[in-house]
């Protein structure tokens, strides 16, 4: 069964970082927008400057480049009440080098580099959120980094379903294969094994 959570905005889980003040509340009224995007819909492509951060207010994304021989490798996956961003585009504003795709209908709230700049500078509160989400995300990628290198697949595997329960609804086999460095049928098969053994 779909692990239905309820659907929050982007102030909303800012405030519980910490309280906001009115004029802090009421710039990010004016600037954050919010747009909805189709299934398979390209966010980002290599090439692109990634020049806004976004928070999913509903749907699920993910992250994945091209290696030499044209093959997708999955990176991350994001989901409803995540921030999504290129990271090393994003904060060097530079262009970047994956793609981040829409893989189901998702509404995103999204506000600007420029903008995300005037809140580090105006307000302490911008600077304190920042720290808390970049916090978040650097303890994620080295998540990611040991999570490759040190566990077994089976590990992998479990890791992925306790962040993501519901991601075999979101995606594809082959998509969820690639982001734990396994063939599809290796999946299939510890799914398989799994399935008998509970």
């Amino acid at each position: 069964m779909e692990n239905i959570q309820p659907v929050v905005d982007l102030m909303q889980v800012l405030g519980q970082i910490t309280p906001l003040p009115a004029p802090f509340q009421q710039r990010m009224l004016e600037q954050v927008i919010e747009e909805q995007f189709p299934a398979k819909h390209t966010l980002l492509a290599p090439g692109d400057t990634c020049k806004r951060i976004y928070f999913v207010k509903l749907g699920f994304l993910r992250a994945y480049h091209l290696d030499p021989n044209g093959n997708e490798h999955t990176t991350w996956f994001m989901g409803q009440n995540d921030i999504v961003i290129s990271v090393h585009s994003f904060f060097t504003q530079q262009p970047a080098h994956e793609y981040v795709e829409i893989l189901q209908d998702s509404i995103l709230q999204s506000i600007s580099w420029h903008q995300l700049q005037s809140y580090y500078a105006d307000f302490p509160q911008g600077n304190l959120l920042g720290r808390i989400v970049t916090e978040k995300y650097y303890i994620q990628s080295e998540e990611r980094a040991l999570f490759l290198r040190i566990q077994s697949p089976e590990e992998r595997y479990q890791a992925l379903l306790n962040r993501h329960p519901d991601i075999f609804l979101h995606t594809t086999t082959q998509n969820i294969a690639s982001y734990l460095n396994m063939r599809r049928e290796t999946l299939s098969k510890l799914r398989s094994r799994l399935a008998k053994n509970h």
